[in-house]
């Protein structure tokens, strides 16, 4: 027999007794295991669907207050041991980051949700201010000299200015960045960007405006400052745009929006916008500061309002300036009353975080939904509170002449 002959023959003897599993036949998948497969598939696409439709219905802020608190001791109604604080009855507060900033005549101090001092600094403050974003708080003396940052349950800046200047204003936003509004000699205002490590960044000075207030981006892209100044013979205000890239120092803005003849209370920037809090009437700007939308309330008086809500603002207006009588008003980004609320108690505090609303009376605390005012919860019996704050998971700090504690909705 030919050589070649043989040689094919034992090749394909070799190919039949190979035992590679690529020769084997292949095993045919459960069908049984199939169908869970796919079952579980289904339910996963399925649940993931009403969690996109379903979003805003859906509420797991309790359990993020479990995980937040769940070693704070409480009571059966939700509110936790109340704990005293050194303050009077100029003091600001701030929550952060579920502590309390106490700003005072005297100095700052931060304390934890069960009273723990952190921050106890003595400093003299004539007109003490106290605000926070995220992970930082600011505490600073309005039209005074001293500024101090706290962030990690510590101080971690503090500026002093010299006697021929004054803090008029300062804020911070999510990110940690700070602007501060200075008077300066020379100048009708100072604006002075800082990033998160507290570098100063940009500045504008502006000698022919008076500068009322400024406020950052927060993605830090620019900062609006609100100037003041004469327009045909007329004090007007108007929101000033400025990149925060690089210096501008007497520049021209990139673009200006007018906000009428009044003076303006507050100016702030969500992530909706800019909010511009007059006198008679609140404007929104998107992040080109152009006009979305205002709401005027002239001729009702402005009792209290709070702009930190989640893309909208609380308003609380009364037809007299005493009296209990008084509406609560839920302004969104066009400038339209999203829901109100007649309102029959005398409210002691407004305050708004995220979804909710909070109002505080003499004898209840009422927590609202700000989308149509339902109510979230309610506690009746406040212990003698003054002043609530709310937060953005539901809970809220109650705070006395000289004590303070937390509730958290059950």
């Amino acid at each position: 027999m030919p050589r070649h002959i043989i040689s094919k023959k034992a090749h394909r003897l070799n190919e039949d007794k190979d035992p590679s599993p690529s020769r084997k036949k292949e095993r045919r998948p459960n069908p049984v295991l199939r169908l869970l497969a796919f079952l579980l598939t289904a339910v996963m696409v399925l649940g993931a669907v009403f969690l996109i439709v379903n979003y805003d219905k859906l509420n797991f802020d309790s359990i993020k207050r479990w995980f937040a608190y769940r070693d704070l001791e409480r009571e059966d109604g939700g509110q936790a041991q109340s704990f005293p604080f050194d303050g009077d009855g100029t003091s600001t507060f701030a929550s952060l980051d579920g502590d309390l900033l106490v700003c005072s005549t005297t100095g700052v101090r931060l304390y934890s949700a069960s009273g723990q001092v952190y921050v106890d600094r003595t400093v003299t403050m004539e007109h003490p201010v106290a605000v926070a974003a995220g992970s930082t708080a600011l505490a600073y003396d309005a039209g005074g000299q001293t500024l101090l940052v706290c962030r990690d349950r510590a101080e971690a800046f503090s500026l002093e200015l010299g006697q021929d200047e004054e803090v008029l204003s300062a804020d911070v936003n999510e990110k940690g960045w700070m602007v501060t509004v200075t008077q300066q000699s020379g100048y009708k205002g100072v604006v002075t960007v800082y990033d998160d490590q507290f570098r100063p960044q940009m500045q504008v000075s502006l000698s022919s405006r008076f500068i009322m207030d400024a406020a950052l981006a927060p993605d830090n892209s620019a900062v609006a400052v609100l100037a003041m100044g004469l327009t045909d013979g007329t004090f007007t205000s108007q929101v000033e745009l400025y990149p925060t890239a690089g210096t501008a120092d007497d520049a021209s803005p990139q673009t200006t929006a007018p906000v009428g003849s009044q003076v303006i209370l507050e100016m702030t920037w969500d992530d909706g916008g800019i909010w511009a809090l007059g006198e008679d009437e609140i404007y929104h700007l998107d992040a080109s500061a152009a006009l979305t939308g205002s709401y005027s309330y002239a001729g009702r008086y402005l009792k209290g309002f709070s702009l930190g809500g989640d893309g909208t603002a609380a308003l609380l207006l009364g037809k007299y300036r005493a009296g209990s009588a008084a509406e609560l008003v839920v302004v969104d980004g066009q400038g339209e009353a999203q829901a109100t609320l007649a309102l029959d108690e005398q409210v002691l505090s407004i305050s708004a975080a995220g979804r909710y609303i909070s109002l505080l009376t003499a004898d209840r605390l009422n927590i609202y939904d700000h989308q149509d005012l339902s109510v979230y919860h309610s506690l009746e019996g406040t212990q003698s509170a003054r002043k609530a704050l709310q937060r953005t998971d539901g809970s809220v700090l109650l705070i006395g002449n000289d004590t303070a504690r937390v509730y958290l909705p059950q």
